[in-house]
C-alpha cells in the first residue's frame, strides 16, 4: 500500500511537471506572437508618423526652394533682356548656389528625420500595443518591458525601471523596426514578474483535483493502516480481558468446585463448624462471582446507555467513610493506612448513592491494589464552584504520561511494571468517568512513576448544574 501510494503520488507530481511545462510552451509561443504583432503595429504607426513628418517638411522646404528658383530665374532673364551688357555671372551663381544648398538640406533632413529610437517610439505607444495583444492572446498579467540600444550599452526606455536586471535576463526580446535595414538594431525586451502564478493560475482546475485526489488517497490509507492497527489493539484487549475473566471466574469456581466435593467426601467427617466453614465459603465465592458478572453487566449497560440514575441525597463523607471501612481491612494486612482529611462544609449533593458508594470503592480498590509496598492512602474533600472536589492519592507504582488519557478508555490496562500480577478486567476506571460525567461532573488524574497517583473528582451539589469545575 506504501508503494502503491508513493508510486501514485510520483505519476501525479510527474503528470502536473508536464502540464506546467506544457502550459509554459504555449504561453511562449502566445507572447511571441503577441510581441511580433504589436511590434508590426508599431513599424506601421512609425511610417505613417514619418511619412507625415516628411510630408511637412516638404511643405516647409517648398517655398524657400521655389523663392531660390525665382531669384535664379529673374536673373537669368535679366541677363538675356540685357544682352548687350556683360551678364552678372556671380549673381547667378549665388542663385544656383543657394537652390543647391535648399535641396542638399531637405534631403539631409529627412535621412535624419526620427533616426533616433527615442524619438520614434514612446513609452505610452508601446504598453497601448502591447497590452492590446496580451489582452487579445488572454495573456492577463503584470509585464514590464524597455527598450536597449546595443550601440550604447544601455536600456533608453522603460516602462516603471522597476525590473532593469530581470527585463536584461529576460527571454523576450524582439528586434524594433525589423524593416527599417539602416536603423539601429534596437531591442524591445519584455518581462513577467509574476509568470510562474499566472501559470498556475491556469492549471488551477489540475491543481485542484490532483491535490483532493492525492489528500483523499493519503486519508484512505491513513484511515486504513489506522483502523487495522486499532483492530489490533482491540484484538489484543481483548484477549486480555478473556484471559483475565478466564481466571477471575476460574478461581472462585475452583473454590466452590472443592468446596463441594468436601461436603460430599464421605471420609471427611462433618460437624457443624465444618458445614459452616465451606457453606460460608461457598457463600463469598458465590457472592465474588455475581459480583464480577454484574460489573461486567454494568459495563455492557453504560454502553449501550441503558443505566438511569436514581438521584437522591448523598453525603459524600458518609459514601467515604463506608468504603473506607469495606477496604480498610485489605490495607491493613499489606502494612498500609488511609488518612482522612474531610474539610468540606457541605458534603451532601443530589446523587445515586449505589454507582457514587460504587466509584469510590474502585478507586480505593485500585489505590490498594497497584501498590506493592504498604499502601499510603490519602482522602480529602473541600467544596468549590457550587460542588465538592474529593481526592484519592496514593503511593503506588504511578502512571506514564503516555497511559493517563488511556486507563479511562474501556478494556484498557497499563502493560507496564507489577500490574500484570494485578488481575483485572480493565472496567473499573471507564465505569468510573462514565458515572461522575452522567452526575454532570469531571474527573482529573495526576500520576508519576513509582510516585503514585491521585484522582480528583468534582461534582456539583444539584446533578442538573452544568459542570463548573474545570480541573484547575
Amino acid at each position: 500500500m506504501s508503494f502503491a501510494l508513493i508510486s501514485l503520488m510520483v505519476i501525479q507530481v510527474y503528470w502536473i511537471k508536464n502540464a506546467i511545462m506544457v502550459k509554459q510552451a504555449i504561453f511562449n509561443r502566445d507572447v511571441d506572437a503577441a510581441i511580433t504583432n504589436a511590434i508590426y503595429d508599431l513599424e506601421r504607426i512609425d511610417r505613417a508618423m514619418t511619412y507625415t513628418q516628411q510630408k511637412e517638411l516638404l511643405a516647409q522646404n517648398k517655398l524657400l526652394l521655389n523663392r531660390s528658383i525665382d531669384s535664379l530665374n529673374q536673373s537669368l532673364i535679366s541677363s538675356l533682356l540685357n544682352f548687350s551688357v556683360s551678364p552678372n555671372i556671380s549673381e547667378i551663381n549665388n542663385s544656383g548656389f543657394s537652390s543647391q544648398r535648399i535641396i542638399e538640406n531637405l534631403f539631409s533632413q529627412s535621412k535624419k528625420l526620427n533616426n533616433s529610437v527615442e524619438n520614434r517610439l514612446s513609452i505610452a505607444l508601446v504598453d497601448s500595443l502591447l497590452k492590446r495583444q496580451f489582452r487579445s492572446a488572454d495573456i492577463n498579467t503584470k509585464y514590464e518591458f524597455a527598450v536597449y540600444s546595443p550601440e550604447r550599452n544601455k536600456l533608453v526606455l522603460q516602462k516603471t525601471g522597476k525590473y532593469p536586471k530581470e527585463v536584461l535576463q529576460s527571454g523576450f526580446r524582439f528586434i524594433l523596426f525589423p524593416s527599417d535595414v539602416f536603423s539601429p538594431r534596437d531591442l524591445l525586451m519584455v518581462y513577467f514578474p509574476y509568470e510562474q502564478q499566472f501559470l498556475i493560475t491556469r492549471l488551477w482546475l489540475l491543481l485542484a483535483i490532483s491535490a483532493f485526489l492525492i489528500s483523499a488517497i493519503i486519508f484512505s490509507f491513513t484511515y486504513v493502516v489506522s483502523t487495522v492497527f486499532r483492530q489490533k489493539k482491540v484484538s489484543e484487549i481483548r484477549n486480555d480481558f478473556i484471559n483475565n475473566m478466564t481466571h477471575e471466574f476460574k478461581t472462585p469456581i475452583s473454590t466452590i468446585s472443592l468446596a463441594c466435593e468436601a461436603l460430599s467426601d464421605k471420609d471427611i467427617i462433618k460437624t457443624p463448624g465444618v458445614y459452616d466453614s465451606y457453606i460460608r465459603v461457598i457463600s463469598e465465592e458465590n457472592g465474588r462471582l455475581a459480583g464480577m458478572a454484574e460489573k461486567i453487566l454494568q459495563s455492557a449497560r453504560l454502553q449501550k446507555g441503558e443505566i438511569s440514575l436514581k438521584i437522591e441525597n448523598v453525603n459524600i463523607h458518609e459514601a467515604l467513610t463506608d468504603a473506607i471501612s469495606k477496604i480498610n481491612l485489605q490495607i491493613e494486612k499489606k502494612g498500609g493506612v488511609i488518612f482522612e482529611e474531610l474539610k468540606a462544609k457541605q458534603a451532601v449533593i443530589q446523587a445515586d448513592r449505589v454507582h457514587i458508594t460504587n466509584i469510590i470503592f474502585n478507586l480505593l480498590d485500585n489505590a490498594n491494589k497497584y501498590t506493592p509496598w504498604a499502601p499510603i492512602i490519602h482522602i480529602s474533600t473541600k467544596n468549590i464552584a457550587q460542588g465538592i472536589l474529593f481526592s484519592i492519592q496514593d503511593n503506588g507504582i504511578g502512571i506514564s504520561k503516555s497511559n493517563q488519557k488511556k486507563v479511562f478508555e474501556k478494556l484498557f490496562r497499563v502493560p507496564t511494571g507489577n500490574i500484570h500480577n494485578v488481575k483485572g478486567f480493565g472496567l473499573g476506571l471507564s465505569y468510573v468517568k462514565t458515572i461522575v460525567e452522567k452526575h454532570q461532573g469531571k474527573i482529573t488524574l495526576e500520576s508519576e512513576l513509582k510516585k503514585g497517583s491521585q484522582f480528583s473528582i468534582y461534582l456539583p451539589f444539584n446533578s442538573t448544574l452544568k459542570n463548573a469545575y474545570n480541573g484547575n
